[in-house]
């Protein structure tokens, strides 16, 4: 009798799971597998072979956290955010005076096995902590004002600041918009919109001359045209459109991309992943990607829609916004629309806290969708 009470419960919790939401992330992961397999396993390619198995363990662990988050009620979230913040602000904080450099930044904290980067996680802390102080503030219908917007800006702009100065602009910009995501759909007057605006310009000019370094100017003046230092600035935008390009309608096919696996794209397994993925399956194999990032998008509204409280909705359209923003820069990066940025493609580039974070947010949505019956 015990035994059947066991199999009914079993039958509930799994009916309660979206399963067209895991089989998206399911999919995408192959597709990511399949993708990096073909990135790590060139003719010359004996340095970043291991990062395939290395990735098959994020991955599996990434599941884990998933399943584990969806079980948590993502109540017990609103009450861990601040703490959750705090620490990993802490961490960014350690990083940017202690951390491990590599490639020119400070932006990891080395644990032998494994490089934390506290930049990546800060966007799930700041998710969470936003969703909770968003979730009390009213508009009264005319939007939030300077008052109401001042504590969610001021939680968002101090670990801004911290990760340009690592430097990591397409980390810390990634969470400007994660977070200006979230305070829009909670909505704001429209004098608030018309000052962002305007501050944003002068940002912009500020930031050109007193902010940027040297190299991440030449990003810029790359992007317009790379032409102009094809051996040097521009190298890494016109292979990865080479790249794009050559793959044509169906692609070079698997393991066949001359740009890949003669190694003349740069960062194949994580920034310009997408330009592999170009190159060997074509547009079809491209299209049928964005498309599945796309449903993915689409499965997230709906259940932000059906969520049982402000807060879980509001969880989903953050970590909605984490996925969509990395998603849109690095396909816009590599096929020339924006300028080159070290941003990730979730579920698809390498990287464990980028896959951990990505799996532990899409958990979280996953919470939201678990109890949306219970009530």
């Amino acid at each position: 009798m015990e035994m059947t009470g066991f199999h009914v419960e079993e039958r509930t919790i799994f009916k309660r799971l979206d399963l067209n939401f895991i089989l998206v992330i399911l999919a995408l992961n192959i597709i990511g597998l399949i993708n990096l397999y073909s990135a790590t396993h060139g003719p010359s390619s004996r340095d970043v072979a291991p990062l395939f198995l290395n990735q098959i363990v994020w991955l599996l662990a990434g599941w884990c956290i998933f399943f584990i988050v969806t079980l948590i009620d993502y109540a017990i979230v609103a009450k861990m955010a601040l703490a959750i913040y705090v620490l990993n602000f802490s961490a960014i904080i350690y990083t940017t005076f202690f951390g491990k450099v590599a490639l020119g930044a400070q932006r990891w904290i080395d644990f032998g096995f494994f490089r934390y980067q506290p930049s990546e996680t800060m966007k799930l802390a700041l998710i969470m902590l936003l969703a909770k102080i968003l979730s009390t503030r009213s508009s009264f219908g005319r939007g939030m004002g300077f008052r109401e917007l001042f504590i969610p800006l001021l939680i968002l702009l101090v670990p801004f600041v911290f990760i340009v100065e690592q430097p990591d602009l397409g980390t810390a910009m990634m969470l400007a918009s994660i977070g200006g995501s979230m305070i829009l759909f909670s909505k704001v007057r429209k004098s608030i919109l018309l000052s962002a605006v305007v501050i944003g310009m002068i940002s912009v000019w500020g930031a050109w001359n007193f902010v940027l370094r040297d190299y991440q100017k030449n990003r810029v003046l790359t992007f317009i045209s790379p032409e102009n230092d094809p051996l040097r600035t521009g190298y890494n935008s016109i292979q990865s459109k080479i790249a794009v390009g050559s793959g044509k309608f169906f692609g070079k096919g698997f393991r066949k991309g001359t740009q890949s696996q003669l190694e003349f794209l740069p960062e194949r397994h994580t920034d310009f992943i997408y330009s592999v993925l170009s190159e060997e399956h074509g547009f079809v194999g491209s299209i049928t990607t964005a498309g599945l990032f796309c449903l993915l998008f689409v499965i997230i509204i709906r259940i932000a829609m059906n969520a049982r409280d402000k807060f879980g909705a509001l969880l989903c359209v953050g970590v909605l916004s984490y996925v969509f923003w990395h998603m849109f820069v690095n396909i816009s990066m590599v096929i020339g629309l924006l300028p080159i940025v070290g941003v990730p493609l979730p579920l698809l580039s390498y990287g464990g806290s980028s896959m951990l974070t990505t799996m532990a947010g899409l958990g979280l949505i996953s919470s939201v969708a678990f109890r949306r019956y219970l009530f």
